[in-house]
C-alpha cells in the first residue's frame, strides 16, 4: 500500500508496520527538520517530507491507500485542567483535529485513522476508545491493552522507557531538544500495529461515525 503518515514525529506508530521488511511505500509528514532526521535514521527506505501536515494532507490524499494522522495533542489535552489551576494562559482547542476527521470521512476513498489524547471536553466527533487514545476511523478500532508501563511511571528513566518502547534515540542522532518528549509523543508501535490492522477492516464493523 501507498501509506501517508501526518505528525510522524519518530515514527513510534509506524515501527511494527513493517514486520517483512519494506511491505509498504511509506511516506512521513513532519514539520520540525531535527525530528525528521531522527525519523529517516530509523526508517531511511520511507519518503519524509519536512512540511506542515494539515495542509500536505490537503494537497496530497488523493495519493494514497491508508492515511495515519496524529494532530498535535495538548489543546486537547485534559492537562488543562492542570494548567487552569496554576494560573496558565488558555488557549482554545486546535480544530484542526476535527477538520482532517471530517474531511478525511467526507472525501477521503481510502482507509484512514485519526489519533488524539482523550479530551477534556465531550468530543464533538464520537471515537473510539484504545488506553488513554481517541481514534476516528474508516473502520471499527478495538481496544487494545498495552502491558508495558511506558507512561505516567514517574520512577521510569528515559533510557528504560526508550528500551520498552523499542526505539533507542542514540547520541549519533544530533538531536538538542528534550528527548523524553519525544519519546512520550509516540504511540506505542503495538497500538500503531493494531490500529493500521483495525483501519485495514481486519476488524472491520460499521464505524460509529
Amino acid at each position: 500500500m501507498k501509506i501517508l503518515n501526518l505528525y510522524s514525529g519518530i515514527g513510534g506508530n509506524r515501527k511494527l508496520w513493517t514486520p517483512n521488511g519494506d511491505d509498504h511505500d511509506i511516506t512521513a509528514v513532519e514539520y520540525k527538520q531535527e525530528i525528521a532526521d531522527i525519523y529517516h535514521d530509523f526508517f531511511p527506505n520511507d519518503t519524509i517530507v519536512v512540511a506542515d501536515a494539515h495542509q500536505y494532507l490537503l494537497d496530497h490524499y488523493k495519493e494514497y491507500d491508508f492515511i495515519w494522522s496524529s494532530p498535535p495533542c495538548p489543546t486537547h489535552s485534559r492537562m488543562n485542567f492542570l494548567l487552569k489551576e496554576k494560573g496558565k494562559d488558555m488557549v482554545y482547542p486546535d480544530m484542526k483535529l476535527y477538520e482532517e476527521i471530517i474531511f478525511l470521512k467526507t472525501f477521503f476513498k481510502g482507509n484512514w485513522a485519526v489519533e488524539n489524547v482523550k479530551s477534556y471536553y465531550d468530543p464533538l466527533i464520537f471515537p473510539y476508545t484504545s488506553g488513554r487514545h481517541y481514534f476516528w476511523s474508516s473502520n471499527y478500532i478495538s481496544d487494545m491493552k498495552i502491558t508495558k508501563k511506558v507512561r505516567n511511571d514517574k520512577g521510569m528513566t528515559l533510557e528504560v522507557k526508550m528500551n520498552q518502547m523499542g526505539i533507542i534515540i542514540k547520541d549519533f542522532h544530533n538531536y538538542k531538544g528534550d528527548k523524553r518528549t519525544l519519546i512520550n509523543n509516540c504511540i506505542e508501535p503495538e497500538l500503531g500495529e493494531h490500529i493500521l490492522n483495525c483501519a485495514l477492516g481486519e476488524q472491520a464493523q460499521k464505524p460509529l461515525l
